[in-house]
């Protein structure tokens, strides 16, 4: 497992690449081709236990947490939704469990899973997440909008300044798409700045023009695996065929190179 120390030290400069693991398998593959951070993922873990996003409760969230960060030597960051609790006392009590985990870093988002939080809330409840990390913890605080369907880069942009303000490492607007979007979160945060890999989003190389320091890309990589099962199987009922058996091979490679 990698230090807070050394998580926030790669978001010095340059783009850093963190792709959201989803269980054992995939957090040692990703460390064997190279990334140098590693993030959990809420719907990835979810749908590996047969649920949907927000099916993890906290105990289940920070098992699997634990479980990932002692099985890289890689700086992992953890995924904890809205830190399970709506009062800024609960987010502290998560947080702070979240310390003995083995976690470089844990996330907190301003949506209950029903609505955005009221700014103020929203506002209290990532300085309670700050104080319970005590910089052990690399704290990344989430504005929710865009994702949810709120478009309102005005709001985003306050809430990301008063997270910064508020001692947050990192913020991060999972949902901005366009340059202008990203220019204007950015130039206004004072921080490092977190984008999500999505359709739509300049591709790496402008990223970092952009002056972003990490991308994430959420549930995508488990869900492209998942997309690689169910073409597989298709196959095998639809066709009779089997020539799934070459990425099949390619898998199996990557497996024995990274576990063997």
């Amino acid at each position: 497992m990698g230090s807070a120390e050394e998580f926030r030290h790669l978001h010095a400069d340059g783009l850093l690449l963190m792709p959201n693991a989803w269980d054992v398998g995939s957090a040692r593959l990703l460390e064997h081709l190279g990334f140098r951070a590693l993030a959990t993922t809420s719907s990835g873990a979810a749908a590996a236990r047969g649920q949907t996003d927000g099916g993890l409760a906290s105990e289940a969230a920070l098992r699997h947490s634990a479980e990932l960060a002692g099985a890289v030597q890689l700086p992992v960051s953890g995924d904890l939704e809205n830190c399970f609790a709506d009062a800024p006392e609960g987010v502290a009590e998560t947080i702070r469990r979240a310390r003995a985990t083995g976690l470089a870093g844990a996330s907190v988002e301003d949506w209950s899973g029903t609505a955005i939080y009221e700014r103020g809330l929203a506002l209290e409840r990532v300085q309670a997440a700050v104080e319970a990390a005590g910089g052990a913890l690399v704290i990344t605080a989430r504005a929710e909008n865009h994702i949810h369907g709120v478009d309102d880069l005005a709001d985003t942009v306050e809430r990301l300044q008063a997270f910064a303000e508020a001692g947050a490492d990192v913020v991060f607007a999972p949902g901005i798409r366009s340059e202008e979007q990203i220019r204007a979160v950015v130039g206004g945060a004072g921080v490092p700045v977190n984008v999500l890999a999505l359709p739509g989003v300049p591709p790496v190389e402008r990223l970092a023009e952009l002056g972003v320091r990490r991308l994430s890309v959420g549930g995508a990589f488990a869900f492209a695996a998942y997309g690689t099962l169910v073409e597989a199987a298709r196959q095998l009922q639809q066709s009779g065929t089997y020539a799934y058996f070459e990425a099949a091979a390619r898998g199996s490679e990557a497996a024995l190179a990274a576990f063997g």
